[in-house]
C-alpha cells in the first residue's frame, strides 16, 4: 500500500520558489537518493511541466546533475492536468478525480508516492489523502511565490525534525 508524501524546499515566510533558492551539493545529493527510492510522484500540471526539465540530457549537467535526472527519468509519474493532451516519457496523464486517482495508486503500488507541487497538494490535503508532510525549511525570505499550504489548513503534529546541512532543516508532520 502506498503512502502520500508532499515535501518541497520552503523559505522562512512559507514559499516555495525554484528559482528563489537551491538546494547546496549536500541536500541535492539527499534529494537524488529520495527521488531513486520512490514509487513514483503525483504531479500537478504546472510542478511537472518546471520538472520536465530533467527529460532532456544537457551538455551543462555535471555527474550529480546527470544522476538526478536519470533517477527522476526512472520513477513513473502521474500528472493530473484539465488541459495537457500529453506527457513525457514514464508518465501518464490521469484523471481529475483525485479521490479515485489516490485510491488507484494507493491499491497498485508500495512505497512512498511524492506529491508534486503545492496546489495539488492543496487538493489533496482539502480531501485528507496526504499522509506526510516535509518541509526543507531554508533560510531564506522570499516575500512572494507560491506558498506551500494552499486552501485549507489541516491540523497537524510534527512527527520529526532533522538538521539537513547547509543551514536547511526538515520538519516531517503528520495529521494531528
Amino acid at each position: 500500500m502506498a503512502t502520500f508524501v508532499f515535501s518541497m524546499n520552503q523559505s522562512l515566510d512559507g514559499y516555495v520558489d525554484h528559482k528563489g533558492f537551491m538546494p547546496g551539493p549536500g541536500l541535492f545529493r539527499h534529494f537524488i537518493d529520495h527521488v531513486a527510492g520512490l514509487s513514483g510522484s503525483l504531479y500537478g500540471r504546472r510542478m511537472y511541466e518546471i520538472m520536465r526539465y530533467w527529460d532532456d540530457e544537457r551538455p551543462e549537467f555535471d555527474e550529480t546533475e546527470r544522476e538526478f535526472a536519470a533517477a527522476w527519468r526512472k520513477s513513473p509519474k502521474w500528472v493530473v492536468s484539465r488541459t495537457l493532451d500529453s506527457v513525457g516519457p514514464n508518465a501518464t496523464l490521469v484523471g481529475t478525480d483525485l479521490k479515485a486517482v489516490v485510491a488507484r495508486l494507493t491499491a497498485e503500488h508500495e512505497g512512498e508516492i511524492d506529491i508534486a507541487g503545492p496546489g495539488l497538494a492543496g487538493s489533496l490535503t482539502e480531501l485528507g489523502l496526504i499522509d506526510e508532510y516535509r518541509i526543507y525549511l531554508h533560510p531564506v525570505v522570499l516575500g512572494s511565490g507560491s506558498p506551500f499550504f494552499t486552501g485549507p489548513r489541516t491540523p497537524l503534529r510534527l512527527r520529526s525534525s532533522e538538521e539537513m546541512g547547509e543551514d536547511v532543516v526538515r520538519l516531517v508532520y503528520v495529521q494531528a
